[in-house]
């Protein structure tokens, strides 16, 4: 039987670090009904969330951890906000000496998922649970309703499910946007590839402003309109919302575009890049992230790109009026394509992954819990989410038939943006990446036979032909004779 908790042990659910993520979590999980230990390494910080907002819900501060502990019920359930790396790594050390076995450790943080598989393993021999919870949706989300992911194993979810359901964001469908993701690191993986994906989403955004401003000649207040126009279609999604908000506003110093007086330096924390490197170990192509990492990377070189700045070049004017909408018509649906194969990567990475370690993750699920509160949520994540429900074997869903006939009928003019942008010297890695993924799909033939052929040639790697079984190896330097190697 499960212990009777004391008088004093009266939360259902603790959170340790109280920087804004964290307290807008701990706000929310109060504002569902849920009693709440609060625990920061400076108490002052627990304190002013008390004073601030114990009004919205029943909090429990504790100045130490062992206060923190004793407030919770059994199976005792804290979420660590902490800085990733070092900093979580002492934190669970801390509260691990204080725990029981069947209690549950969750880390919210953005952890890479090598992490969260060793710290589950080291906890698990010591019967701790530790689940390493994706939360995507910023401080907003935090606090109003997150996409959640959590991983580790299907006892601990018994225990924190409920309470994570209650405090996430929901569908239009009423649905939490809320799974047990898989065992282990899964759900930190899947955290990964949603921000990868994010990374993607946000560069396509990007070169589709350039474009409309560059080639077209829109000024960002027109190109606000456009954006809001196609929101209400079927690139309807949170980042297309937004980037219409950002080009409409104007700087309040200078009365110029806000988006003109920002630094052209976009930065990164570090999981799209995460996301690259591991797509490269499992062997995945992610060429549509790779890209948006990269272009980030670009963006932040100052030097090499102020000593790059009179190469030469095409300097063509924007296009006439009566060629502008007609051009802005196409640049939407190269970005519906970009956006539908880049999404497919990512889901593409989390079916390689779920191979390789055994994680048997929903791939339809993924897709159901980004319907709402996440940075990706769009329209067509349901869609997605239909798409794997029909086939949950689905190779990529640019074999799903819906999809297949949009970006095919997208294709045209697809090429045409990218061709446009190639003659005013506008770069599109972006859209160019995920059109030559698409491509090189549908090739009956890649020339990585020629590639093969060369690699044999310097250094004997072999190759294996299309006319018959085995492994074969020519011999260059001699008659040129072939060798069956196995």
């Amino acid at each position: 039987m499960p212990s009777t908790p004391s008088p004093k042990a009266t939360a259902q659910i603790g959170v340790t670090g109280l920087a804004v993520m964290g307290s807008n979590l701990a706000r929310n999980f109060a504002r569902h009904g849920h009693t709440v230990a609060l625990h920061n390494r400076t108490y002052a910080k627990t304190e002013a969330l008390v004073g601030e907002h114990g009004h919205e819900g029943d909090f429990v501060p504790a100045e130490s951890a062992e206060d923190f502990v004793a407030a919770l019920q059994k199976p005792r359930r804290i979420v660590i906000m902490v800085k990733a790396g070092d900093p979580t790594d002492a934190v669970i050390d801390e509260f691990a000496a204080l725990l029981e076995p069947g209690d549950v450790i969750i880390d919210g943080g953005n952890a890479h998922f090598a992490d969260t598989r060793r710290r589950e393993k080291a906890l698990r021999e010591k019967g701790i649970h530790f689940v390493g919870a994706g939360i995507s949706g910023g401080e907003e989300g935090a606090l109003n309703g997150p996409a959640i992911m959590p991983g580790g194993s299907e006892e601990s979810y018994k225990a924190l499910g409920p309470l994570l359901e209650s405090i996430a964001a929901k569908a239009e469908d009423g649905n939490p946007c809320c799974v047990h993701v898989g065992p282990d690191g899964a759900g930190h993986f899947v955290k990964m590839v949603h921000n990868g994906i994010e990374y993607a989403d946000m560069q396509l955004i990007a070169e589709a402003y350039d474009l409309l401003r560059n080639v077209a000649g829109f000024a960002p207040a027109r190109i606000a309109e456009t954006f809001r126009g196609w929101n209400a279609g079927r690139l309807d999604s949170y980042l297309i919302e937004i980037t219409a908000e950002v080009l409409a506003h104007t700087d309040a110093a200078t009365g110029r575009p806000f988006v003109d007086v920002v630094a052209d330096e976009a930065e990164q924390k570090g999981t799209g890049r995460w996301t690259v490197q591991t797509a490269l170990d499992l062997g995945t192509p992610v060429s549509g992230i790779a890209e948006a990492v990269f272009a980030r990377s670009v963006s932040g070189h100052r030097d090499l790109r102020e000593a790059a700045r009179e190469l030469p070049g095409p300097r063509r004017a924007a296009l006439p009026d009566d060629e502008a909408a007609a051009f802005a018509a196409r640049v939407e649906e190269a970005l519906y394509a970009s956006k539908v194969v880049s999404y497919a990567q990512g889901w593409n990475m989390i079916s390689a992954a779920s191979a390789e370690y055994g994680w048997d993750i929903d791939l339809g699920a993924m897709a159901a819990i980004w319907r709402g509160g996440c940075i990706i949520r769009a329209a067509f994540l349901d869609r997605i989410r239909s798409a794997f429900a029909a086939d949950p074997a689905l190779p990529t869903l640019l074999a799903d038939k819906g999809f297949a006939e949009e970006v095919g009928r997208a294709q045209d003019a697809w090429r045409s943006v990218v061709t446009t942008a190639v003659a005013h010297g506008v770069p599109t890695p972006g859209f160019s990446a995920a059109l030559a993924y698409y491509d090189a799909l549908r090739a009956e033939r890649l020339p990585a036979a020629l590639t093969q052929g060369q690699r044999d040639f310097f250094g004997a790697h072999t190759y294996r032909r299309a006319d018959r079984e085995g492994s074969f190896h020519t011999r260059w330097s001699g008659e040129r004779d072939e060798e069956r190697t196995a």
